[in-house]
This record gives structure tokens, sequence and C-alpha cells, in this order.
């Protein structure tokens, strides 16, 4: 039975280098269905208590229902000023209050990417952090460095040893599932 995987970027840039790397993921699981999303499909108000007391979103249920009916996530962060995105945040803000546990124990690849030589490593550290607190599954993780440098649209990673440490993420990853 195949998997159901959803991936994103979790960024809400139109041209999303980490939308394009967590699209370039999904696509090496081609016996899995894959399940793409942008977070601009999901533009929330931001976060407050005061207006989470009115109601939850009807977009904060519908990505929730997303997320649950996944068996799996590839997740590939932007980083704004070393933390997640904005956009990011505030949906998973919202979808906690729905389900605390909203990635129900389930696989992740972690990935990030930036244009500079950290490939938005300081996010991916605190996304493995949170999410293995509370995430007793497999959790893999590869930070990309230098994006327009390193990644080619139809080769992919084009450095070898980059290239070979995200293989050993995707292993970790499809051995989870």
């Amino acid at each position: 039975m195949s998997k159901k995987i959803l991936a994103f970027g979790a960024s809400s840039s139109k041209n999303s280098i980490n939308k394009k790397f967590s699209q370039f993921a999904a696509k090496l699981f081609n016996d899995s269905e894959i399940t793409l999303i942008d977070l601009n499909d999901f533009e929330l108000p931001i976060y407050s208590i005061d207006k989470e007391q009115v109601e939850i979103p009807e977009l904060a249920h519908k990505i929730n229902n997303i997320i649950q009916s996944s068996d799996a996530y590839i997740i590939s962060f932007a980083e704004h000023n070393g933390a997640y995105t904005a956009a990011y945040k505030n949906i998973f803000d919202w979808v906690t209050r729905i389900n605390k546990n909203v990635w129900n124990n389930k696989p992740m690849l972690l990935l990030s990417t930036s244009p500079g030589p950290n490939g938005a490593s300081l996010v991916l550290n605190i996304a493995h952090k949170t999410y293995a607190h509370s995430n007793s599954n497999t959790i893999a993780t590869f930070s990309l460095p230098s994006f327009y440098d390193n990644f080619d649209d139809q080769k992919g990673i084009i450095d070898d040893k980059l290239n070979d440490d995200f293989n050993k993420a995707i292993t970790t990853f499809s051995n989870a599932l």
C-alpha cells in the first residue's frame, strides 16, 4: 500500500527555493501518493487567543485535515532572522490549537536551504528540536547550503558530498515509511 506524503516549503514566497527543494525530494518517492501544498493557499489571520476564542478559521481546519490524512511529511524550511517564516509559524500556531500533536508521531523529512552558506541550518535545528520533543518517530534532516551553487533544476544536488548526505537522509526517511 502506498504511503501518503505531504510535502511543502515553509515559506510564502511565490518563487520559494524551499518549495522547489521539497518538491524535488518528494518526487524521489514515486511509489507514494504525494500531496504538494503552497502555504499561500492557507493564509490565516495572525494567531491570537482572542481570535481563537471567537473562532478557529476554516483554513486552519482544512490544513489540519490534510496533515492528519498524511502518513509522512517532507518540509523544507526557509529561514527568516534565524527562525521560521511568519507564514509557517502562524499556520503552525493555528493548527496546534486544533491538534497539539500536529505530526502524530509520523515520519518526517526536514529540509532547509538558502542562497547563503548556512543553508538555513538555524531554523532546521529549531524545527528538529521542537518536533523531536513531541514526535517519537524518525525525523531525518538535511540542510543544503548555497542553493544556487549546489542545485540544478534538472540534476538536483550537484555537489557529490552534499548529494551523498542528502541521500542518507532520504534513505533514513524512506526506511521509516
